[in-house]
């Protein structure tokens, strides 16, 4: 057959997924609409047979973008393709509908299949009956590392670890760790890193696979181990653990006890899924969204949601009533009151900006105790230079098409305005640390109080004060 005959890789290998998935690698509408009307007509075998081509990441996907008591129906449709990497992609709203709609062996049998921290993840959020019966209806051992791993505090390394890990005598050589991981079937089925331990099953030292696989069988371990670790205590925040996987490069790290001893591991797949969740928790913080997941029920939401805007209410007062107490001056000026929004807006968004950068360092560490007035120096000159320009455009505009004295008067609230956010954008999010509080929790209510309030003060003070109002 001639080469010109032979039909191209698009040709003899056509992609099946073209049909469900868009050039973003998306469910297309018109086919999650396909099965929904398979669903709605009773038809479970056509569902199945849309559903069934699609990657566990995809099915999971499906299920999320379904209305619950759709969902439920298409998982009784999908039985066998409900595995276990299918419930683990869930959302975690979606999943946790989806297990209590579980009976508890089902669900038992699931996490079974999972390493602990999964199976961990999976059960944590349910209610604590629900939890006891799940964990009745599994293994002995299975169970009692997930109840070791329930035992410590939310968001920290022991509730993220792996218990599943390779851990050997330091006085094996090559050939027998060899020989171990072959003929061992009850090992971890995937692992990058064999932890060396002592006697006391602490860590001294780590071997990476390549480093094992490249050495000659004769050649001890203590000789090729790397024996500076960074190990992770079992209670350490997952923010300073992702930092510290961050700053030292690491695939995987030993988590040990109180006493030393090696009681799981963390990767560094566990390290992105931390990092996703941090960064994507402290946007919502700051704008006091709570978790911000469009899967949340609503009452939730709205519990979230409505303590920040009450709060939002009462440092809004706070700004009125300086206006309040300027009324007869704005009453005299009507340049006044089209103005004043400016200057608090400017103020508002130059705080929000420094927040955000100042809230970012203290997460990344870069900004410690030890720098804190180096810090507020350096934005305090950001905002010199800011304002500096920003009044000067403010101030000429005004200028012409009202006052030169009005001009100036404007020109200069909006620097102390912006100076004053440069200040409150640093010191606003510090304090909450020092406090030992999220440094992201509604920081911005609190910020743009102080520059609303400032903004109004500075300008309608100055107003005053200048003489060009009475």
């Amino acid at each position: 057959m001639a080469d010109d005959d032979l039909p191209t890789l698009t040709e003899e290998l056509p992609r099946e997924e073209d049909e469900q998935l868009d050039e973003e690698n998306r469910l297309k509408p018109e086919f999650v609409d396909s099965v929904v009307e398979a669903l709605e007509s009773g038809d479970e075998g056509r569902a199945y047979e849309l559903v069934e081509p699609l990657h566990p990441a995809d099915i999971a996907d499906l299920l999320e973008l379904l209305q619950p008591e759709r969902r439920h129906r298409l998982a009784a449709a999908i039985t066998d393709l409900m595995t276990v990497e299918v419930i683990t992609e869930l959302n975690d709203y979606v999943r946790d509908d989806m297990i209590e709609a579980l009976p508890p062996g089902a669900v038992a049998e699931i996490a079974e299949q999972l390493n602990t921290d999964d199976a961990v993840q999976l059960i944590e959020d349910l209610e604590p009956e629900d939890q006891r019966a799940i964990l009745a209806e599994m293994e002995p051992e299975d169970r009692a590392a997930i109840e070791n791993a329930l035992s410590y505090p939310d968001e920290t390394a022991g509730r993220l670890m792996q218990r599943e890990l390779v851990a050997v005598p330091e006085h094996l050589k090559v050939g027998d760790l060899i020989d171990y991981l072959r003929e061992n079937e009850d090992l971890p089925t995937e692992f990058w890193e064999v932890f060396i331990v002592d006697h006391r099953h602490r860590p001294v030292g780590a071997c990476q696979l390549s480093w094992i696989l490249r050495t000659p069988r004769h050649v001890p371990l203590a000789d090729v181990m790397m024996r500076d670790q960074t190990l992770i205590p079992v209670d350490m925040d997952q923010e300073e653990v992702a930092l510290r996987f961050q700053k030292y490069a690491l695939i995987s790290a030993a988590v040990v006890d109180e006493s030393g001893r090696l009681v799981g591991q963390l990767t560094v797949d566990d390290i992105v899924h931390i990092i996703q969740e941090e960064a994507g928790e402290d946007a919502l913080l700051m704008s006091g969204a709570g978790e911000g997941d469009i899967n949340e029920p609503i009452r939730d939401a709205y519990s979230a949601r409505v303590r920040w805007l009450v709060a939002n209410l009462g440092t809004a007062l706070v700004a009125s009533l300086i206006i309040a107490a300027f009324g007869a001056a704005i009453e005299q000026l009507v340049a006044l009151a089209i103005l004043m929004p400016i200057v608090a807006s400017i103020g508002g968004n130059a705080g929000t900006q420094t927040m955000a950068v100042t809230v970012r360092a203290i997460a990344t560490n870069q900004l410690t105790k030890s720098n804190t007035s180096r810090i507020l120096w350096r934005e305090f000159r950001v905002a010199m230079l800011n304002g500096a320009t920003v009044a000067a455009l403010i101030g000429i505009a005004t200028a012409v098409i009202f006052t030169p004295a009005l001009g100036i008067v404007i020109a200069v609230a909006v620097t102390i305005n912006i100076l004053t956010a440069g200040l409150a954008g640093v010191a606003v999010p510090v304090l909450f640390d020092r406090m030992g509080q999220d440094p992201a929790v509604a920081s911005s209510v609190f910020v743009t109080m102080i520059t609303d309030s400032m903004g109004f003060f500075a300008f309608l003070g100055l107003a005053v004060a200048s003489g060009l109002v009475g």
